[in-house]
């Protein structure tokens, strides 16, 4: 029995002693966007500036979408819950998926959304990320309210470090219950995306050797093939799980993912692997710029990204 499942099982057999659980508030119509939050939303179809509320009123005939984020960025966080809220009030019927949840936390996820066991129990096992309380309990308490699923989709982490390690072999040595906490089927090519990635890991200074010594070229891209292999591993198992996602939700359903912008922006990573397990689906990309002057925010030069692009005021400096 592994972790997981043994607090599971220690935390049931004590339910019976434990006060009820309470019931989840109700969200309020304004609390989403709990005050203004500067920013300018560019419609990249039509090449100009658009609002907040038009944008919503597109995207609820998407069948997925997806919010691109720059990690720990106040105001995205507060327009994501915004997303939420606009899409309830003109569609509803959502399932709400995270990045920032893995699927072996699905089991407590669902457990705590049924009222089956504490907020602070679900926690405790589900390994939240460092800003949960800010960032993403909004959104997971919004879904909580309306009995709506939350999808714990990405890979285990442990597992994504392992084969950042050693390579997709790590696969071989898994048994069936760690199998299916990653997708079946997992491809790496070496396209437009990897050539992103690359850029972004850069020359991979700093990944060498503990003892200092030179890394060969081919040993560096070795090790940018297995941590490229670790990348596409969490995006295909996204992907698999929005699709699962989408066929197990009802009729018209729409699946709002929540992930870091990398994950989804230009169509790719994440946002190609569900595209490709939903040929005949709507997906729709929003990306989150974090800028320094709304004003000079350049749309036209990032129109690609996505089908919307949001930016928002980066919060300033901390003095030092």
């Amino acid at each position: 029995m592994n972790k997981t499942a043994l607090a599971l099982a220690l935390i049931a057999s004590s339910a019976a002693a434990q006060a009820p659980i309470p019931a989840p508030a109700k969200p309020a119509a304004g609390d989403a966007p709990a005050s203004y939050v500067p920013h300018r939303v560019y419609d990249t179809r039509n090449k100009r500036f658009t609002d907040f509320e038009t944008m919503l009123s597109a995207l609820i005939y998407a069948d997925v979408v997806f919010l691109g984020e720059q990690h720990d960025d106040p105001g995205t966080h507060r327009l994501e819950a915004a997303t939420l809220e606009g899409l309830t009030r003109r569609r509803g019927n959502i399932v709400l998926a995270l990045e920032m949840f893995e699927r072996d936390a699905q089991k407590p996820l669902d457990f705590y959304l049924a009222g089956r066991m504490t907020e602070k129990d679900f926690l405790a096992v589900s390994r939240p990320w460092p800003r949960y309380d800010t960032d993403y309990r909004p959104l997971v308490e919004f879904a909580r309210w309306y009995k709506w699923p939350v999808i714990a989709g990405n890979i285990p982490r442990r597992d994504a470090s392992l084969i950042a390690r050693n390579g997709l072999s790590l696969l071989d040595t898994l048994n069936a219950t760690e199998r299916a906490f990653i997708a079946k089927d997992l491809n790496c090519p070496h396209d437009a995306y990897f050539d992103r990635f690359k850029q972004t890991m850069g020359e991979m200074s700093g990944h060498g050797p503990a003892n200092g010594a030179a890394m060969t070229d081919s040993a560096k891209a070795a090790q940018l093939e297995r941590i490229y292999q670790s990348q596409c591993s969490k995006d295909e198992t996204m992907g698999e799980s929005i699709a699962r996602a989408l066929a197990a939700a009802p009729p018209r359903a729409l699946v709002l993912h929540v992930n870091g912008a990398f994950h989804s922006d230009y169509r790719q990573g994440t946002a190609a692997r569900a595209q490709a397990r939903l040929k005949d689906k709507q997906v729709s990309v929003v990306s989150f710029i974090p800028v320094d002057d709304l004003d000079k925010a350049d749309g036209k030069s990032e129109r690609s990204i996505g089908d919307y692009i949001v930016f928002t005021l980066k919060p300033p400096a901390t003095p030092k």
